[in-house]
């Protein structure tokens, strides 16, 4: 195992995933120098194992893929879908300022309205921010000038109104015209690097 493996894989608390094992939010930086701000270590072993079990239930007509060419789906997802990192390419890990901390993170549940969870961030200094995920809660934009420390209370199912008044969402509802989706901080684009033995 690389030593830049073994030092995130020391440091970072993972985000348990029940199909694909821990998985460590951190930065990368690649031998050339580029910069990865948003990255994911997780285990090679389990993302072929998951492979080889989609392929195997499409091949036994248990799947559940649709459409003319649901094996191809299936392989294009696993061969041509996503971004990902060779890890002979990284020189070395860190953290990523972009990592929602776990205790916070565990506070976000459920899904506010059909695929999409909204909530509020209140910061220390009283401010609160709109965020918003359609289920990819590994990295988030950070307001100018915060972190994720400054975060003081998650509400949960809420989001920040025009006038800057916290409004809360009723789970399964519909999102209300004073929704303002432009205000809303997202996920970050991030890339998955496979590594054997994590």
């Amino acid at each position: 195992m690389y030593d830049w493996v073994r030092q995130i894989t020391g440091t970072v608390q993972p985000i348990d995933d029940s199909i694909y094992g821990p998985r460590y939010r951190c930065s990368l930086t690649l031998r050339d120098g580029t910069f990865l701000a948003c990255a994911v270590i997780q285990s090679k072993e389990r993302l072929v194992e998951l492979a080889k079990r989609r392929i195997k239930e499409e091949i036994n007509g248990g799947g559940h893929r649709g459409g003319p060419d649901p094996y191809g789906q299936i392989v294009a997802t696993f061969v041509a879908g996503g971004n990902r990192i060779n890890d002979y390419d990284v020189a070395s890990a860190a953290a990523s300022k972009y990592a929602i901390p776990l205790p916070l993170l565990r506070q976000i549940h459920g899904e506010t309205t059909m695929g999409w969870t909204g909530w509020v961030f209140q910061m220390r200094d009283g401010r609160h921010f709109s965020y918003g995920s359609s289920f990819h809660m590994e990295f988030f934009q950070l307001p100018d000038g915060y972190d994720f420390a400054d975060v003081s209370k998650v509400l949960n199912h809420s989001f920040v109104d025009a006038g800057g008044q916290v409004t809360t969402l009723r789970e399964g509802g519909v999102l209300p015209d004073a929704y303002r989706p432009e205000a809303v901080l997202r996920e970050r684009v991030f890339f998955t690097c496979a590594v054997a033995g994590v």
